[in-house]
């Protein structure tokens, strides 16, 4: 064998055979008595211990790709759409498909305009100046700032037409419009604006009305100008639109005489929708005059050019302004016709739009009445026209938004943008929150769907669209520059943890009780309300089976009386003192338990497997279980159990002196604890949370429970006012404060309608219920009825608005205004439509 061996080293070459030797010498030194069994036996060792770690290496590498991957992957999920087919088709808005809805006061952040509904609308509005010496105050978006004493819808139908009145200082307009179908475009429309003095403020001798059209991104506009400056009239054309031509009327007394007006027009580039206001003001030039026959000349502000700043953004918007100056009182028409309506007898002007708007005006009042009955209830006709505006308001402030979220995952490091797309909604606030919000939006539904079915289906579907790949919809939508231009940037940011109650189911039990939910539609909706209500079971669960809790609570403990809690919607409600996982939310639970009902029943009705949908409703609904979970013996309520104490309170900090020379820096207002924390059911908390049970209809009708929450609700120590509900109880140590220096009471004590309306609708089953509290509950509901209706009745007509909130000791309406979105529910609770 050594021969062997040798032989072969030689026929290898040098190198070889230096290795052969090599290995022939080291097997010499092994071959000692007893060294061979133990020599390869350490070699053996070593060479496991460097595979395992060269697999052990390898497994690292693989499972930190893996975890790269797998957080790219959860990602990429959280702005990725739902992967069921779109419940609206990329057409379903537009003119061949729904022609009636196309146009439409859209744009519920202008106080008067128009667009479609698609996606780089063509855009028009109306702006006014006052024309006081040393004053200009220029009215477009719709401003808190502005002071105007009064504004809003008087009539709208949601499709076909509406009146709105606008009182500012000084002047009051009419704003008005109608829709003649025709074509393949959408039809035609007619505005028409009548302005008139207002007793109150400084009278200003003239005003300037400001019309303008406006692309977004594509189309053309060409103006014909008479008389040197008089934009008489102007053609366009856009994708959608096709060929249209907008005529404005000259100006005229109430009675169609012709009146003097001096003209200005502007036709320029804007860097978009977001900056017209910013045009406009940038173009104004006090070169003009006004010099009515027999007057005397006075000079006025008018548009008269505008430059982009060199280096600016590139404008992807034309703006053509038709500026009419005016003595008071005035009437304008403005006529959009468009190109393919070929059978147009007359055009929709003067006598034939009088005629139009009045007949609609008709059809909108015998229809209100139809449907909500309160002149065959008795109402004043002041309380019947106040139901009408609340209605028209809700219809009036529907918008159309398109564009982009900017959302933050979990699972990466910078937020990013969502899939562009489009949602029709409406809005809580034209002033303050003209954009749609998912808790809200449940809320405005329940009023809309009893008017209009149809237009609640597509406003659901819209909202289902927006759906990610894990069931999430993004609570806060902000699509577009001009939604942008509303939020303050540290909101613009949507958390793919945060949810919002969900209240769109309560919008789909309506209308399932309405009959106004076919099988077609439910089974196409079906697989978006599954995936939803997973996701709130995989990510807004409790410690314990079936409680459940809400992500994204402030985790300051410092800054904060109390964390808010955003995502439930009571944004500063009292919740347990220190966020921890061990939180369980009652409204919460409540939430969930109404939704697995409405699975169940969607469920069955379309035949799909309904038993577990049915089985979760009824463990939620347990009122033993709902006991063990959230009844705080103690406190004597239903609340939530958290890391709590209510032995906190803001203080000043202490600061030490600064070097000399150096500024005192301003000591914060921040939160000391007096008593460390425990994990209990949080005290000082009674409230809206607390009443939860009953407001979602879960106790039964022999729960003394029930008969718990309605004392509290009656007792004006705790909940109860003439005015309505407060949201915390004057007992509560919260009651009132303010949560940081600079952030006042909320959810803390104001009276909110949604909740109030919760509150009427489930007196008004218990009222119906045999039990021991019925005649109780019949009460309650009776005068908490009368006081939110009075009140909120009695506010509009002082102060010209319905508003977000009303304050628990006065009634005053306080907050932001005008507030039609959940607030116009005051229209159901005077119908008793619930």
């Amino acid at each position: 064998m050594a021969r062997e061996r040798r032989r072969r080293a030689a026929d290898a070459g040098p190198r070889a055979q230096e290795k052969g030797l090599l290995r022939s010498f080291a097997m010499k030194r092994t071959e000692r008595p007893g060294a061979t069994a133990a020599s390869s036996s350490s070699w053996d060792l070593g060479r496991i211990c460097g595979v395992l770690a060269l697999a052990s290496g390898a497994l690292g590498c693989a499972a930190f790709a893996y975890g790269l991957y797998a957080r790219w992957w959860l990602a990429a999920r959280t702005v990725t759409l739902h992967p069921a087919p779109r419940l609206l088709g990329p057409n379903a808005s537009g003119p061949g498909l729904s022609p009636d809805l196309f146009w439409g006061s859209y744009r519920p952040q202008v106080y008067f305009g128009m667009k479609t509904r698609s996606p780089r609308s063509l855009v028009t509005g109306l702006m006014w100046m006052h024309q006081l010496e040393g004053d200009i105050r220029l009215r477009h978006t719709c401003e808190q700032s502005d002071g105007l004493p009064r504004y809003g819808w008087l009539l709208h139908d949601g499709v076909h037409f509406g009146v709105q009145e606008l009182r500012d200082v000084g002047l009051s307009l009419q704003t008005e419009f109608v829709k003649r179908p025709g074509g393949r475009h959408g039809g035609d429309w007619s505005w028409r604006v009548t302005a008139r003095p207002e007793r109150s403020g400084p009278q200003a001798p003239f005003v300037s009305l400001l019309f303008y059209v406006a692309t977004d991104g594509q189309g053309a506009l060409q103006p014909q100008v008479k008389e040197k400056s008089r934009m008489a009239s102007l053609t366009g054309v856009t994708e959608e639109l096709g060929h249209f031509t907008i005529t404005f009327q000259p100006p005229t007394s109430e009675t169609g005489t012709p009146l003097y007006a001096s003209y200005n027009y502007l036709d320029a580039k804007a860097e978009g929708l977001h900056r017209l206001s910013d045009v406009v003001k940038a173009s104004l030039a006090p070169r003009f005059s006004f010099a009515p026959p027999g007057a005397p000349k006075r000079r006025y502000f008018g548009v008269d050019t505008y430059r982009i700043a060199p280096g600016g953004v590139q404008p992807r918007s034309q703006l053509l302004i038709h500026q009419v100056t005016v003595s008071l009182p005035c009437r304008l028409e403005v006529v959009f016709e468009s190109g393919s309506f070929s059978e147009r007898t007359e055009r929709l002007a003067g006598e034939a739009l009088t005629g139009a708007l009045d007949r609609h005006a008709a059809a909108f009042e015998r229809r209100f009445e139809e449907t909500f009955g309160l002149a065959a209830k008795g109402y004043s006709l002041q309380e019947q026209r106040f139901a009408r505006a609340a209605l028209s308001n809700m219809l009036g402030g529907m918008g159309y938004f398109f564009g982009r979220s900017l959302v933050q995952s979990p699972h990466a490091e910078q937020p990013q943008l969502y899939p562009e797309g489009p949602l029709f909604t409406a809005v809580p606030s034209r002033s303050f929150f003209p954009r749609g919000f998912l808790w809200d939006e449940g809320f405005h539904q329940l009023l809309v769907a009893r008017w209009d079915p149809a237009l609640s289906r597509e406003v659901l579907a819209h909202w289902l669209d927006l759906m990610n790949a894990e069931g999430w919809i993004p609570r806060e939508q902000i699509l577009g520059d001009e939604a942008r231009t509303k939020v303050p940037s540290e909101f613009l940011v949507q958390h793919s943890s945060a949810g919002n109650p969900p209240t769109l189911f309560l919008t789909l039990r309506q209308l399932l009780a309405q009959g106004q939910a076919d099988g077609n539609f439910l089974r196409s909706i079906f697989p978006r309300l599954q995936s939803w209500y997973d996701w709130y079971n995989q990510t807004q669960t409790g410690p314990l089976p079936y409680t459940f809790r809400w992500r994204g609570r402030d985790q300051d403990t410092r800054l904060f009386l109390n964390p808010k809690t955003l995502t439930s919607g009571l944004d500063d409600y009292p919740r347990a003192s220190h966020p921890s996982p061990d939180e369980r939310h009652l409204d919460l639970r409540c939430w969930m338990a109404v939704v697995s009902a409405v699975m169940a029943d969607v469920a069955a009705r379309i035949e799909a497997p309904a038993e577990e949908y049915r089985r979760m409703a009824e463990t939620l609904a347990d009122n033993q279980l709902l006991d063990q979970h959230h009844w705080a013996e103690a406190l004597g309520t239903f609340a939530d159990y958290g890391n709590h104490t209510s032995a906190v309170a803001l203080e000043r900090e202490r600061l030490r002196p600064p070097p000399p020379g150096q500024p005192l820096p301003s000591p914060r207002l921040l939160r000391i604890v007096r008593k460390p924390p425990a994990l209990q059911f949080v005290g000082g908390a009674l409230g809206y949370v607390s009443l939860f049970p009953l407001l979602l209809e879960l106790l039964h009708p022999n729960s003394p429970r029930l008969g718990n929450l309605l004392a509290d609700m009656r007792s004006e120590k705790k909940l109860w006012t003439p005015f309505g509900l407060r949201s915390l109880s004057r007992s509560s140590p919260f009651y009132l404060k303010h949560n940081t220096e600079h952030d006042p009471p909320y959810w803390r004590g104001p009276i909110w309608l949604n909740i109030n309306y919760l509150a009427v609708r489930a007196l008004h089953h218990y009222g119906q219920l045999e039990g021991p509290y019925r005649e109780q509950a019949s009460a309650l509901y009776r005068q908490l009825r009368a006081n939110l209706i009075g009140n909120v009745f009695r506010q509009y007509q002082e102060s010209g608005y319905i508003w977000e909130q009303y304050n628990d000791s006065t009634g005053r309406g306080q907050g932001c205004y005008p507030f039609t979105g959940w607030s116009a529910l005051v229209v159901l609770m005077m119908a008793e439509e619930y």
